[in-house]
């Protein structure tokens, strides 16, 4: 049987430095996931929390996005939930993940690095992957800027 997915993963990667404490960057990226998620995302058009109980490891969200006119629904669900180090939320319904690093540089700053991982392509998709992975990357990069101007511009 032909295999229709690439088995290699498509990956964006991008750091910045945040001029807050590593508990400030992962309550705006972890405990608030939902309020924030959309706002330095704005593709995110509807979130929601799938299970009960506070945010945390196993909590399942549904997401509805429109990448580039491209309405997709996905289901994930948060596998690493370390304060003020790390969350990392995988595709359940989907082959994707995604994964924020925290590293603190001195308690005023925080080293933020987005890893945003397409697990697969279907093959029908093969022939852009240059394309997909050039999007991905710029993607990275946009989320760790839109991250940075959100959290500094915020009143604590």
């Amino acid at each position: 049987m032909f295999n229709l997915f690439s088995d290699k993963p498509v990956v964006g990667k991008a750091s910045i430095m945040i001029r807050k404490p590593d508990e400030h960057v992962f309550n705006f990226i972890g405990t608030d996931l939902l309020t924030n998620y959309p706002r330095w995302s704005p593709e995110v058009r509807e979130l929601e929390k799938l299970t009960d109980g506070p945010l945390g490891l196993g909590t399942l969200c549904r997401q509805v996005r429109v990448d580039q006119g491209n309405r997709s629904e996905s289901t994930f669900k948060i596998v690493i939930f370390e304060p003020h180090m790390r969350i990392r939320f995988d595709g359940v319904s989907n082959p994707f993940r995604c994964d924020y690093v925290l590293e603190s540089a001195d308690p005023a700053f925080t080293q933020i690095t987005f890893i945003f991982e397409l697990l697969s392509l279907e093959l029908h998709m093969r022939a852009f992957e240059k394309l997909i992975r050039i999007a991905i990357q710029d993607g990275a990069e946009r989320t760790v800027r839109n991250i940075k101007k959100l959290i500094e511009a915020e009143q604590i």
